[in-house]
């Protein structure tokens, strides 16, 4: 596996999940085991640049896939976009979701840059319009945050977005 740049030789049994391995073999803690049901979102990660819930994959389906976790999208010692953008914008109280909060917000901009709509979005032919707030909150939906920093979050997200940022870019 490649996990955030570097190749990885891992030997793991099948019903690991991805989870798991990142967290229990590799030390790499920053994604979080919230519900281990898919429905928090906490443990979000990126493969190949889109988004998973690594709580509900086995690792062994992940064998030759570039996999980065919150740990991987800081580039040259400086924090991702969307890092500096929720330390601005306090997009977070406790801190638990907020890797996966990140981590989801870098593969749901992708999505939207690539036209994928969504279930608010107005106009589907007519390719990715500015976000608004609904359509970030209907594009995060998945992510819950217990502390409710959710209007954080939100201008977080904006803020990167209207900008004119390479997005992946530390998302090895």
């Amino acid at each position: 596996m490649r996990i955030n740049g570097t190749v990885r030789s891992i030997e793991v049994e099948p019903r690991v999940s991805l989870l798991d391995l990142l967290r229990e073999q590799l030390g790499l803690t920053g994604t979080k085991k919230g519900c281990n049901q898919g429905a928090c979102g906490a443990c979000t990660v990126l493969v190949d640049g889109e988004r998973i819930n690594s709580c509900l994959t086995l690792a062994v389906q992940y064998a030759g896939r570039e996999i980065t976790t919150i740990e991987g999208v800081a580039a040259d010692g400086r924090p991702h976009p969307l890092q500096a953008a929720f330390i601005r914008n306090d997009g977070f109280q406790c801190g638990y979701c907020t890797s996966g909060q990140i981590c989801s917000a870098i593969g749901m901009l992708a999505e939207h840059r690539a036209g994928v709509p969504s279930a608010v979005t107005e106009h589907i032919a007519a390719g990715p319009a500015e976000l608004s707030g609904q359509e970030i909150r209907e594009r995060m939906s998945g992510n819950l945050c217990r502390c409710g920093a959710y209007n954080g979050i939100v201008e977080s997200i904006k803020e990167v977005a209207s900008g004119d940022l390479d997005l992946l870019e530390g998302a090895r």
